[in-house]
């Protein structure tokens, strides 16, 4: 555990109503607050023995010593006094959160020329631990009207039925779609099952009248297009 010499007098009731009102009364709101701030809102509360104010504070000082990226919250635990499991838990969740939103570009609006277009707006799968699917769906401009996730774990043809992606294309007028998934193992190259989910979304669209135009696999920063592979 990391040693503090500091004495913490305030309650964490009135840490967190301090925060709260330079939340609402501070311009700028959310974006003026301090590191210790926003750990303020995530957090709550401290324990008996350890308030908020020292819990936020070692924190801080493993962030400087450490960082926080990657950490599980038995070794957060290991080293911040007063930080319970599930305080771990909630802090390790708005980490990941964050990191996903920023890394994570609005698809809406954007308009998929080729392949390439299609893994940029999708390149932040390759952050994935596990498999994600994914559809985009397409006005007849080729512009992405939706996006939606259809399936996360372990991947295979009996876990992403047609019916479920082109109910999700119907219901949003969809013209055409691009469906995309991630492989965790950083390499995008395509197993059989993955051509094998290919061929019947493709045979699906074909008798729906709404075709798939690629199946693009995300791996770590490389992308393989099935359509360029000459499966669709």
């Amino acid at each position: 555990m990391l040693q503090m010499s500091t004495t913490y007098t305030r309650k964490d009731t009135e840490v967190i109503k301090e925060t709260q009102t330079r939340l609402y009364e501070v311009d700028g709101g959310i974006k003026s607050l301090n590191e210790s701030e926003l750990l303020h809102l995530i957090l709550g509360s401290g324990t008996k023995q350890h308030p908020l104010e020292e819990v936020v504070n070692e924190i801080l000082s493993l962030k400087y010593d450490y960082g926080l990226k990657g950490l599980s919250p038995e070794f957060l635990r290991s080293k911040v006094n007063g930080l319970t499991q599930r305080k771990a838990e909630m802090l390790l969740a708005a980490l990941e959160l964050g990191k996903r939103v920023y890394t994570e570009e609005p698809v809406v609006g954007k308009t998929i020329r080729s392949p390439e277009d299609a893994a940029s707006l999708l390149m932040y799968m390759k952050h994935n631990t596990q498999e994600h699917f994914v559809a985009l769906f397409l006005n007849s401009k080729n512009v992405v009207i939706g996006k939606k996730t259809i399936f996360v774990g372990e991947l295979n043809s009996c876990n992403v039925h047609p019916r479920e992606i082109f109910h999700e294309a119907i219901q949003r007028t969809s013209a055409s779609i691009i469906v995309a998934h991630s492989h965790p193992s950083g390499d995008p190259t395509p197993s059989r099952e993955d051509i094998e989910m290919t061929k019947r979304l493709r045979e699906a669209g074909e008798l729906i009248g709404i075709p798939v135009l690629d199946h693009v696999i995300i791996g770590n920063g490389r992308y393989i297009s099935l359509k360029e592979k000459g499966y669709l």
